[in-house]
């Protein structure tokens, strides 16, 4: 099983390589050559090859290798069929020395260690390709035109080759910039999802106690009654600890996750827009048209949150399950020196006056499975306990419209 799990991924690996080598040749052909007496170009194809070499560095010895010689049958072939030249064998000679050179020093200078800094990345860049063109150039000199180019042509080499690899530089930060932020996102809303899990995980522990204290209370009061029983009751008891502390165990460990996910500082207004996002795939799965809108009145750095995070996402959610087709939510964050308040307010169907008193306790729900199996109903009892820990208060209003007021002192959330 490990033999064919290296050979499919040494065959995909080739196959990336062959697919580079061919865009890059093809690439080459989108071109303009600056000297009428020479066949240099100032080609595309090399900015493919540099964004490629940068993107898979563990491959770009076989690479430059592999693009080299396409591009030089690549060529030939053009001429050959398509353009009808002579068949002048060296005359692409020059252009397989470019890119072996180019990947030479790609690899010596380990240029992939500077992908978190677009501004290294453009400069050593620009000088390669410099130095490949150079290289180029000397042996279109040495194989085809005998005669070197004047020294005002090399500050060409010099200005293209800035213009171009700081633009590949600048397009590869962009995307990996924005595969990134997808990843935080990813991560936060998993480490909320995980700490609104220990805290159903820190209720059933409590539970968990009590059971155990009762059982060892059980098990004394047998004890005078009937020693057989008192014994199944001792071992209930029993095993009811060694489930607590699988769960203190487990406890534990997400417990590190959180506290590791909570230690850097989070800007409110990307907090709200990865909110935003995630709710509006929500709805959309639901099928359902929801107009999700979020403003503040002012952005600042957030210590909690996978708090705030957990808690206006349980909120929204809702909202967005009490809408039956379509209507809207506004998520609003009025920010001053001593509280920040938080409004969600949503058109769903108002929440009747009896429900007001018991809509967070655990395990009160509204929400049933096809099947007629209702939710867990501790959503919003961890809202409240998330408040709670934040030292805020929640406010609840519902007519026309149903409206969540969360007030929190300023200083917890900064």
């Amino acid at each position: 099983m490990e033999r064919i799990s290296k050979i499919t991924n040494s065959s995909g690996s080739y196959l990336t390589i062959i697919i580079i080598a061919l865009l890059t040749a093809i690439g080459g052909e989108i071109k303009f050559t600056p000297f009428a007496e020479a066949p240099f170009r100032f080609g595309l194809g090399s900015m493919i090859f540099f964004l490629a070499a940068i993107a898979r560095p563990s491959f770009i010895i076989k690479t430059g290798i592999v693009t080299a010689i396409t591009v030089f049958l690549f060529r030939l072939s053009l001429d050959l069929f398509v353009y009808e030249g002579a068949f002048l064998f060296y005359e692409h000679i020059p252009a397989a020395i470019f890119y072996l050179t180019f990947t030479s020093f790609l690899y010596i200078a380990k240029l992939h260690r500077f992908r978190t800094s677009p501004v290294k990345l453009g400069l050593y860049g620009a000088l390669f390709e410099v130095i490949s063109n150079i290289a180029e150039q000397l042996a279109i000199t040495l194989l085809i035109t005998g005669h070197f180019i004047s020294p005002g042509d090399y500050f060409l080499f010099f200005a293209v080759a800035v213009l171009r690899s700081y633009f590949v530089a600048g397009l590869f930060s962009a995307v990996a910039l924005s595969e990134e932020r997808k990843r935080t996102e990813q991560l936060l809303s998993i480490g909320a999802n995980l700490y609104v899990e220990t805290l159903y995980l820190q209720k059933s522990m409590e539970q968990i106690e009590k059971i155990t204290a009762n059982g060892f209370d059980l098990y004394k009061q047998l004890k005078e009654i009937d020693n057989a029983l008192s014994l199944q009751a001792l071992m209930l008891a029993q095993e009811i600890h060694e489930v607590k502390k699988d769960s203190e165990r487990i406890y534990a460990g997400l417990s590190k996750i959180i506290t590791a996910e909570r230690a850097d500082l989070y800007a409110l207004s990307d907090l709200l827009r990865l909110i935003t996002h995630s709710n509006i795939r929500y709805s959309e799965f639901l099928h359902k048209a929801i107009q999700l809108e979020a403003s503040f009145n002012e952005d600042f750095l957030t210590k909690e949150r996978i708090l705030l995070l957990a808690m206006l996402n349980n909120i929204v959610s809702n909202a967005i399950e009490a809408i039956e087709k379509e209507g809207f939510i506004k998520l609003y964050v009025d920010t001053a020196p001593e509280f920040t308040v938080f409004t969600i307010e949503n058109n769903g169907p108002p929440i009747p006056d009896y429900v007001m008193p018991v809509l967070f306790d655990p395990g009160y729900t509204t929400k049933f499975s096809e099947t007629g199996r209702p939710s867990t109903g501790i959503g919003l009892s961890h809202v409240k306990t998330i408040i709670h820990r934040l030292e805020g208060t929640i406010e609840i209003s519902s007519n026309e419209t149903t409206t969540f007021t969360i007030t929190i002192p300023t200083y917890k959330l900064r």
